[in-house]
């Protein structure tokens, strides 16, 4: 009867679904689409991406949604999971011809309760600034296609800096614009400004000043997403070269780089605290990837097919205040010369008085480290949608963290029942146990990280799965299966890749087993939380609120998950009818 309630079979459409804090509603009255539902055209292949902001109006519904579908983009008040959407009456509704909008993004530092600004680009290069609320076209950037040609991948505002925004395109660029500037009637013309490894960048060689005001040309191919720190100080940039680089974005300089275990990376976020980072691909993994100590720091296996995004869900997650200090990540040559006085680390004693309080156990926020500061647990969620339909959350914890590099995978195992929930946890005897620290492993400071079980991490936190030893039959065919639904691609795929000069294979397979790129075996994997089908089409969007989680489909529709709590049996108004609804 369980399996019954969340959906019956295996690949049926999921509902409502289970974690340790309690069970998420599908809100089918929330759900956000077309005011007129029609038949999903394969041929509008754009991503439906969404976006929220909170103009602060003093009203019960303060939230705005934008979202794009095929050549529209609309724009609604969002009621949340109290109320029902009244897809009616959009604030604002723009169709497209001859292009489609791919992404989207709110001036959240400029806005007032009656103009907010909206960044929009499209799949032939062009970026529009609009303010949806008292619909008015503000400016057009790279109109003529001068400055770019190529689909835009990517947009976001300058944290920064509130009048500029960054795009990234396909062809591997990412252009820097002021909204206060013209874009030129001429295209522009470069002169180099600074250069690294894998990435340089250019501004126009121009008399007066004009946009785009810089050009990143970073890796080989595409680029398919970036994101800026919480602090806003570092940028986080991946591509389908398969690169995660990490840059100081201030001081231009590369700080980090990882390397996804094949395919193209396609998705990337920051956890809340600004000191991980997770990627996401065509390798259907996710990988989490440590900015201080600038190394993968676990794999998670869930995923059918490529992910498309990962975000962290702040409201679950149990982590430190938030900190972008990340002198580690400046050690290396000139970087330390360069941010020596913006950057510091935290002084020795109080690295070792933590480093010993690890090895003695004290993972409890009871426990006090050397230098009075209590050490507290930390869980971070985050979650993940793609091409299979399917959505899965992770719980990423301390244990997990500070397991040293080249432990194998098959030292832990801790099951799950039915629910995603851990059921008991079988570790092999402490003998067995892979009792070794890697060069790689120690910490930028110099200390080895404390052993794994030194953190006695309570099992309901732990959602960690090391692997079972699996006979060499399974193994061959889960890759097997692994290969063919990421590798039996389309010839036009391969061409297009030869087109934006992806960087050969033989060449990546030379990373394989260092720290850019370790192995499978090299680092603990994670089993997800849950994992189940929401959708009948490709998953495109991921958002964490307070009240909710809200999923996107390539059909157009907007999905709306009720957290634990938040919605009790109540009344709601639909389209002018009371409507009883009992979730629970």
């Amino acid at each position: 009867m369980a399996a019954q309630s969340e959906g019956g079979g295996k690949d049926d459409i999921r509902t409502h679904f289970s974690t340790r804090e309690g069970t998420y509603k599908l809100m089918p009255l929330s759900e956000y689409s077309r005011p007129t539902r029609v038949a999903f055209n394969g041929q509008a292949n754009t991503p439906v991406r969404v976006s929220f902001i909170n103009v602060n109006d003093g009203s019960p519904a303060p939230d705005r949604i934008c979202f794009n579908a095929g050549r529209e983009l609309y724009f609604y008040v969002y009621k949340g999971v109290r109320k029902a959407a009244d897809l009616t009456k959009p604030i604002d509704k723009r169709a497209y011809r001859g292009t489609f909008p791919t992404c989207h993004d709110f001036n959240k530092f400029n806005l007032t309760s009656d103009s907010v600004l909206l960044l929009v680009g499209f799949t032939a290069g062009q970026i529009q600034l609009i303010d949806p609320i008292k619909k008015e076209l503000s400016k057009l950037c790279n109109e003529e296609r001068l400055i770019d040609k190529t689909k835009v991948t990517c947009i976001k505002w300058i944290p920064a800096s509130p009048n500029q925004f960054l795009v990234s395109h396909a062809s591997g660029h990412m252009y820097v614009y002021n909204e206060e500037m013209p874009c030129g009637t001429t295209p522009p013309h470069y002169q180099p400004f600074k250069q690294g490894e894998g990435y340089s960048i250019t501004t126009c060689k121009t008399k007066s000043t004009r946009n785009p005001l810089y050009r990143w040309v970073v890796g080989h191919g595409a680029i398919n997403e970036f994101a800026f720190s919480p602090c806003g100080k570092y940028l986080a940039v991946v591509g389908q070269d398969g690169y995660l680089r990490v840059f100081n974005y201030d001081s231009m300089d590369l700080v980090g780089t990882m390397k996804s275990y094949f395919g193209g990376l396609l998705c990337v976020c920051w956890s809340p605290d600004g000191k991980f980072i997770v990627t996401g691909g065509e390798d259907d993994l996710v990988t989490v990837w440590c900015v201080q100590e600038k190394r993968v720091v676990c794999r998670g296996e869930g995923h059918r097919s490529w992910v498309n995004v990962v975000a962290f869900d702040m409201f679950t997650s149990c982590v430190p205040p938030q900190d972008c200090d990340f002198s580690a990540t400046e050690e290396d040559g000139a970087h330390t010369a360069k941010n020596s006085s913006n950057h510091t680390s935290p002084p020795k004693e109080h690295q070792a008085n933590n480093v010993s309080a690890q090895r003695a156990g004290t993972s409890s926020a009871n426990r006090n480290s050397g230098d009075g500061q209590s050490l507290k647990l930390t869980s971070y969620r985050f979650g993940s949608v793609g091409q299979d339909t399917m959505l899965c959350l992770w719980d990423l914890t301390e244990d997990v963290i500070r397991t040293p590099v080249g432990r194998t995978r098959t030292s832990t195992l801790i099951s799950q029942n039915a629910f995603g929930l851990p059921a008991r946890s079988n570790s092999l005897p402490h003998s067995q146990k892979v009792n070794c620290v890697s060069k790689d492993s120690v910490y930028m400071d110099g200390n080895i990280p404390a052993a794994p079980n030194a953190l006695n991490i309570t099992p309901k936190f732990a959602t960690l799965s090391l692997g079972e030893k699996k006979d060499k039959d399974n193994h061959d065919k889960k890759e097997h299966k692994r290969n063919f639904s990421l590798a039996s691609r389309s010839s036009d795929k391969v061409n297009l890749m030869k087109a934006n000069h992806v960087r050969p294979v033989d060449e990546s397979i030379k990373l394989l087993g260092t720290p850019a790129c370790p192995r499978l075996d090299d680092i603990p994997v994670l089993e997800p939380l849950i994992c189940k089908k929401v959708a009948h089409e490709r998953l495109t969007s991921l958002v964490f609120r307070e009240e909710c989680i809200v999923t996107a489909c390539q059909e157009g529709c907007v999905y709306t998950w009720a957290r634990p709590g938040k919605v009790c049996s109540c009344s709601e108004e639909y389209d002018g009818s009371q409507v009883e609804s009992s979730y629970w």
